[in-house]
């Protein structure tokens, strides 16, 4: 699966160019889940106090709307303040899950430009293929992460 080319510049400009952080966010998910096939549910999650709270999102409804830091994927990945993929969810203890459909599993934080210990939020990607993610996922997971928060702060 290879990235389309343009995807990562699409998404700087939707996010730089959204009215708010909240616009951003939702232009963000959009953008990733039409693009993007094999993300079958695509989100961002913002860490209120010590809890990741479920923002924009796209895909089946989650029970998981608030995660405790340091509890499942999405937990561990701001813990970590790291991104954290997984190739087959269920090998992992730490996976909550959200659908029996899911395979593997991409979390990316959202970490404060002036401070990078700080964690904003995340943008959590699931997909029903197992190893669904590659290393050109992730790099622009983390450009979308970084142009976020740009825009969170």
């Amino acid at each position: 699966m290879t990235v389309d080319p343009t995807l990562g510049e699409d998404l700087a400009r939707a996010i730089a160019g959204a009215p708010d952080a909240t616009a951003a966010m939702a232009r963000a998910v959009a953008l990733l889940k039409a693009r993007r096939p094999h993300y079958t549910w695509a989100g961002i999650y913002l860490l209120e106090g010590e809890t990741l709270v479920l923002g924009p999102y796209l895909g089946k409804p989650s029970p998981h709307t608030r995660i405790p830091l340091g509890r499942g994927i999405c937990g561990a990945a701001a813990t970590e303040r790291a991104t954290i993929v997984i190739d087959d969810v269920q090998s992992d203890p730490r996976y909550l899950a959200c659908s029996l459909e899911t395979k593997s599993e991409i979390v990316v934080p959202i970490l404060d430009p002036r401070d990078g210990t700080v964690v904003l939020g995340e943008i959590d990607i699931d997909s029903d293929q197992p190893a669904a993610f590659t290393a050109e996922d992730r790099s622009l997971l983390e450009g979308a992460a970084r142009g976020l928060a740009a825009r969170l702060r």
